[in-house]
């Protein structure tokens, strides 16, 4: 595999959603599908996922032409992965109203030799466990990235921070922020989550943008904030913050350092990627991004968050 490959583990999932706008039934979902059609405009991607039986063969065509590598896409027995969720008018918040876990309740990650080899790492949302036994396969990751969530924060507490001593990002949303800083305060939480062992951690704050936190050499903390795209047209944001994380990666992947200015970079690009995925439900919006128009909404977005020093 090329030495910008990046590998995601997670869900590749079906999704009931509704919105004001619309609702689709058993679109395609889940955290590795959106990871892999974000990150594959730009480098390529490996899969390790599973579905079952009644996953849809356009879906694996679909992400198949996008040259995404399915080798580590298991095809178990049972349901595949499913969750309904509605949103109302404010798009900040999913209603959870059904989990069907399926075939994902028994997941446990099958990585072939090549997958062991890939440079830049992906751990989606799921069981720290899990992304520890990723983790312990690896060969020698040059970067690895995590998300998390509230469930785990909560019940496997122990276990994700033994996780996260061995990665570089971890990405999570606000609250997540919070929870596991266990501060209200934003950057009291990020000052702690920092010391238990991640370099850089990103906050995703969906319409309000993204912050970043990082410590520098002087073990203080380096913060860069990026502005939300603002939209005429917002349909669904699921699999919006999956999205950021893998055009984040992405970018990260085509460098060879990481100084705040190539992770200022990968901000505004995941930003800026995830501003299509909302435009559509499921990846319809997100198919249809091309590099041209990712470079247009990164010339707004510069626009935007651009201004002169003011001299007194």
């Amino acid at each position: 595999m090329k030495e910008n490959t990046l590998l995601v583990v997670g869900s590749v999932a079906l999704d009931t959603v509704q919105t004001p706008f619309g609702k689709r039934k058993k679109a395609l979902g889940g955290s590795a599908t959106y990871f892999s059609y974000a990150a594959s405009i730009f480098a390529p991607v490996s899969i390790v996922a599973v579905v079952g039986k009644d996953f849809p063969s356009a879906h694996l065509e679909a992400l198949g032409k996008r040259k995404i590598d399915l080798s580590g896409l298991e095809r178990a027995h049972g349901k595949t992965f499913h969750w309904e969720g509605r949103y109302d008018y404010d798009m900040n918040t999913a209603h959870t109203l059904k989990t069907e876990l399926n075939v994902f309740a028994h997941f446990k990650p099958r990585l072939t030799g090549a997958q062991k080899e890939i440079p830049f790492v992906f751990l989606a949302n799921i069981d720290p466990d899990i992304q520890m036994a990723v983790l312990e396969e690896m060969k020698k990751p040059r970067l690895v990235a995590a998300d998390t969530m509230n469930y785990w924060i909560e019940n496997k507490r122990k276990e994700l921070k033994k996780m996260l001593r061995c990665i570089d990002i971890l990405l999570v949303n606000d609250a997540e922020a919070r929870a596991l800083g266990e501060e209200i305060n934003l950057l009291k939480a990020s000052r702690r989550i920092l010391s238990m062992g991640p370099r850089i951690l990103v906050v995703k704050q969906g319409e309000y943008g993204v912050t970043m936190f990082s410590s520098n050499s002087n073990r203080r903390i380096e913060i860069f904030s990026s502005p939300a795209l603002r939209l005429e047209t917002v349909v669904d944001p699921t699999g919006a913050g999956d999205s950021f994380a893998g055009g984040f990666m992405a970018c990260l992947a085509r460098k060879r350092e990481w100084d705040l200015r190539t992770l200022r970079s990968a901000v505004c690009l995941g930003t800026v990627v995830a501003s299509f995925t909302v435009e559509g439900f499921s990846v319809e919006a997100l198919s249809r991004a091309g590099k041209g128009a990712i470079a247009q909404r990164m010339n707004v977005l510069r626009k935007m968050s651009r201004w002169e020093e003011i001299k007194w």
